[in-house]
């Protein structure tokens, strides 16, 4: 019974569950039908509207096919219209062609007057391009055109030229009219003179021919008028010129003839001053040659203090009348441009250390000190004039010890540039002595002058030596200045270009000390003057030398074919045969080699030329 019921609780719960669901399904339906029923009224709402709709449609189908036929009609008349418009379009064609040929027809004319236009101006323009005045004639002689040229000559307007008679015009009418027809009967005129009646008168020369038509008909003749006023101004101021450069000719001529003589004169001046400072040189060389020689030799005998001084006097007298003739012959050579200068391999630094070897003994007596400065960057060997680089340093050190009385000289040597070809070397004399005023820097380079008017007296000297320095380093493309300080001292600085090479250095001539065993060397002395032979005589038996002596040339050849020597000191100026010639015949005649040196007063350019000419070793200055 239990299970019943629970089957039947069972069985209701089932079916109020299915109650339940149909309810809700129900329910569900009924919502359906709801809105079924809503979505027909709309639709039926909008069925309305679409017959409405639809009615409204057919009234407008009604209505634009009452305006299609409108329309159909209005097509009918247009095209009516169109065709009419069609008829016109093609009158108004065949107008468009007719005017567009006529066009053409225009445009084929302007074409035609513009080309005529440009040729008529660019003949003018040739016509105006012309300076010279130019016509047009007719055969008749009648002025048809002429350009501006024309009018400004003539004076008169275009106006009143045209049309009147070409040869009314000139000086000269029946030749002008003879001109133009002449143009007419030969074609052309070439140069024909005429003159224009103007104000000036002016010359012409007519050029002209005829011009034709294209059938060869002549319309007129073209002339041109050359103005040759000027050029007939410069022909008569060229005669004229000619008749005075004729005059001038034979003025120049009488002129340089006389330049000439002049300058004969001159030369003649100049050598015979050279020859007389040559020949006063040798003259006074040789008793100052005997002079210092034998007080050089009595100074070195036994002699009291009062004769050693008396004698040292004479020697400082004599060294100064040497200095005051070597400076002079100098200043003179370089007046005369005989001063020349030699391009030969030296080495620097051997060269200037010997020069200044000479200074030694001097320094040392006036206790200073000689400083050198050498740098070593310079190259071992140049080519340039070792003789006058001497000459220079010589004169400045020389100038620095004179006016240094305490402290030190100072010799520097710089590089100061250098190429693939040449170097610049500067050279510095520097003392500590007297200075000199800045008011007198600028003249001391100058001849005969000195710092001041007592310079001269307390320290000797010509006044000569800055100036010859000068001479030597400027030529050489080389500058010299100084610079000074009083009571401080002075600085000389010059610089000078040598060229580089490769090639070895010329023999050096060095100060060697003599040997003291040389003994029995053979001398022969060829010296004229008595004083100068027994001069030389002692000084070579103070040497242990043994001495022959010869008079002159001649006899200094007929001892050399008897005896033997090993060394000859030759004077040059001698009497019946002199040095040179002796030389020339001891080398080319007798074929003898043994060393030959010269003996001479004058060390000039000319007689060291002539010494090596003539085959001669060396020379040795008289005096020195």
């Amino acid at each position: 019974m239990v299970r019943k019921i629970l089957s039947l609780q069972e069985e209701l719960g089932k079916t109020h569950k299915e109650l339940n669901f149909q309810k809700e399904e129900n329910t569900k339906l009924v919502i359906e039908l709801i809105s079924a029923r809503k979505e027909l009224d709309f639709q039926s709402k909008e069925k309305q509207k679409r017959a409405d709709e639809l009615a409204i449609a057919d009234e407008e189908v009604d209505f634009q096919s009452k305006e299609k036929q409108k329309r159909s009609d209005e097509l009918a008349i247009a095209d009516k219209e169109l065709d009419f418009q069609n008829k016109e379009k093609e009158d108004r064609a065949a107008e468009l062609i007719i005017a567009n040929k006529e066009l053409v027809f225009q445009n084929e004319e302007k074409e035609k007057r513009a080309e005529e236009l440009v040729i008529a101006n660019y003949a003018r323009g040739l016509i105006e391009a012309s300076r010279d005045p130019l016509f047009t004639i007719s055969p008749q002689g009648k002025i048809t055109d002429m350009n501006e040229a024309t009018v400004k000559v003539m004076g008169l307007s275009r106006e009143k030229l045209i049309e009147t008679d070409f040869f009314n015009y000139f000086t000269d009418s029946d030749k002008a009219r003879a001109g133009y027809e002449e143009v007419f009967t030969k074609g052309f005129v070439a140069d024909y003179p005429l003159t224009i009646k103007d104000h000036k008168l002016r010359d012409v020369l007519f050029n002209g021919s005829v011009y034709k038509d294209d059938k060869g008909q002549v319309l007129g003749a073209v002339v041109v008028a050359r103005d040759i006023t000027e050029q007939k101004r410069i022909e008569k101021e060229l005669t004229e010129a000619k008749v005075f450069a004729e005059l001038a000719t034979e003025i120049a001529e009488e002129a340089k003839i006389k330049a000439e003589s002049a300058t004969r004169i001159a030369e003649d001046a100049v050598k015979a001053k050279q020859q007389f400072l040559s020949n006063m040189s040798h003259e006074i060389r040789t008793p100052m040659n005997a002079i210092i020689g034998f007080t050089k030799v009595v100074l070195k005998t036994e002699l009291t203090e009062k004769q050693k001084e008396y004698l040292n006097a004479i020697k400082i007298s004599g060294d100064a009348l040497i200095v005051l003739i070597n400076d002079i012959l100098d200043l003179a050579k370089v007046d005369a441009g005989k001063m020349t200068f030699e391009q030969v391999p030296f080495k620097m630094a051997t060269s200037l250390s010997a020069m200044l070897h000479l200074f030694e003994t001097k320094i040392q007596e006036k206790n200073l000190r000689l400083i050198k400065e050498y740098d070593t960057n310079i190259p071992e060997v140049l080519i340039g004039d070792p003789v006058r680089l001497h000459q220079i340093i010589l004169n400045l050190v020389s100038n620095a010890v004179k006016f240094t009385s305490k402290g030190n000289i100072t010799v520097r040597v710089s590089l100061l540039k250098e190429d693939a070809d040449q170097v610049t070397v500067e050279f510095a004399v520097s003392d500590t002595g007297i200075g000199i005023p800045d008011n007198k820097i600028h003249s001391v380079f100058e001849n005969f002058h000195q710092a001041t008017s007592g310079t001269s007296r307390l320290y000797g000297g010509t006044g000569l030596g800055l100036a010859i320095v000068k001479q030597l380093v400027e030529p050489q493309g080389g500058t010299i200045i100084v610079t000074s300080e009083i009571n401080i001292g002075s600085t000389f600085s010059f610089t000078l270009p040598f060229k580089k090479t490769t090639a070895a250095a010329e023999l050096e001539t060095t100060l060697i000390e003599l040997d003291s065993e040389i003994k029995n060397l053979k001398v022969l002395v060829v010296e004229d003057i008595p004083l100068n032979q027994l001069l030389m005589k002692t000084l070579l038996d103070d040497f242990g030398f043994e001495c022959t002596l010869a008079s002159n040339g001649r006899i200094a050849i007929e001892k050399l074919k008897d005896k033997t020597f090993d060394i000859i000191l030759m004077d040059l100026q001698m009497p019946e045969l002199n040095g040179f010639e002796a030389t020339e015949h001891i080398r080319k005649t007798l074929h003898l080699k043994i060393p030959i040196i010269a003996l001479t007063a004058d060390v000039t350019t000319v007689d060291l030329e002539k010494c090596k000419a003539v085959g001669m070793n060396d020379y040795l200055a008289k005096a020195s």
